[in-house]
């Protein structure tokens, strides 16, 4: 059995899916929900710094409003959001109140956390508040957000708040035991994946992007939820929250779930604000050669190595690096804008003034406004052994 280490934790993120957060055929589902406020509570006691993600608010809304399938509309999905969290707010209101516990509610998009302001007012404020035993309930604000601003499931959403206040572990609770070898639902000789390093190749392959009646997020989702708030250094586990007393299991050190170690190293804040932030301007297409110098040898990238770009950025805003095999290895803050890069691409920094007229730096990103995506970096480092 694997060993954790969750009962020297100082802060975690528990995750609600929807399959959790709401009952068979719809509505709120109040007694596991008290159950798990109950858990919480316990952790509080025990001097934990613990802050709930959850999911529901559009089932809730959709069940209140007597839809029996879930809509296709958007507007139809916000005004469900907008009935929901009046419903998720309450409940979450009552429960925690009876746990002696006072509870928040925070709203998010993804600007709220992709522009550098209003990341850092967001993790000023969850911080105050968990510093003072409060508990903040956090879910995406599906009554403003369209497709350009989602972050498209919770799970996302829990990874990158765990990122904001470098949680210790984030819990995602659904209504699998965890991440199997094989859809348990489709074969029954599927094996439970107790534990595995983050950065395991093979995780992505046995993860079937499924996704419940309720809810949008699978357990690729989860994967890649996982490989994300590893970038603070986080540890992820995937249990079931219809477990008796799981997150107290947890506390005790005991084995529930899937264990997702992280054993990469944790970026600056800089860093995962940028690793964060969903969106881009645009794509720069380099060669093999700028490949290796930007994830190998830790250099920044020269307009020299760029082979083309798409999309129109100006100079500091954020871009993807896509290598020959149109995979996204990389991306950063760049120092030229989209019309600039078209005349000093494949050129050396040494004549960048001479084409422009100027120069604002020799790189087009530097190597400290960069983030690497490790699994790249790892799979490229095993071939090589």
């Amino acid at each position: 059995m694997i060993k954790i280490d969750f009962s020297s934790s100082k802060r975690v993120v528990v995750k609600l899916g929807s399959s959790i957060v709401t009952k068979e055929g719809g509505g709120i589902n109040e007694l596991q929900l008290a159950h798990i406020v109950e858990q919480i509570a316990e952790l509080v006691r025990q001097k934990k710094e613990v802050v709930l993600v959850s999911s529901g608010a559009i089932a809730a809304g959709l069940k209140k409003l007597g839809y029996k399938e879930r809509p296709h509309q958007l507007s139809e999905l916000r005004a469900a959001a907008s009935v929901g969290q009046m419903v998720i707010a309450q409940i979450y209101e009552q429960l925690f109140s009876k746990a002696g516990l006072v509870s928040s509610l925070i709203l998010l998009t993804h600007d709220d956390l992709s522009i550098k302001k209003s990341y850092l007012n967001a993790r000023s404020t969850i911080s105050h508040l968990i510093e003072h035993k409060i508990i903040p309930v956090i879910n995406e604000n599906d009554t403003v957000a369209d497709d350009e601003i989602r972050f498209g499931d919770n799970d996302t959403l829990a990874a990158m708040v765990a990122n904001l206040i470098e949680a210790d572990y984030l819990v995602l609770l659904t209504d699998q035991e965890g991440l199997f070898s094989d859809d348990p639902r489709k074969n029954t000789k599927a094996i439970l994946i107790d534990h595995a390093y983050i950065d395991d190749a093979k995780l992505e392959v046995v993860a079937q992007d499924t996704t419940s009646k309720v809810g949008t997020g699978g357990m690729l989702t989860k994967i890649k939820a996982a490989q994300r708030a590893s970038l603070s250094g986080t540890h992820t586990i995937i249990a079931s929250g219809k477990t008796p007393n799981i997150l107290i299991q947890l506390n005790g050190d005991e084995s529930a779930g899937t264990h997702l170690e992280c054993n990469v190293p944790e970026l600056v804040t800089k860093k995962k604000w940028i690793a964060n932030n969903l969106r881009s301007k645009g794509k720069i297409y380099i060669d093999k050669g700028a490949e290796e110098a930007i994830v190998f040898n830790g250099k920044s990238l020269l307009p020299a190595g760029v082979i083309r770009a798409e999309g129109k950025f100006n100079r500091g805003e954020i871009v993807r690096c896509i290598n020959s095999k149109n995979k996204e290895i990389a991306k950063g803050l760049v120092n030229y804008s989209s019309q600039e890069l078209e005349k000093i691409k494949g050129y050396s920094s040494d004549e960048i003034e001479l084409l422009l007229g100027y120069i604002n730096e020799s790189n087009l990103i530097h190597r400290d406004n960069m983030v690497i995506f490790f699994k790249e970096k790892i799979k490229k480092e095993k071939v090589n052994e």
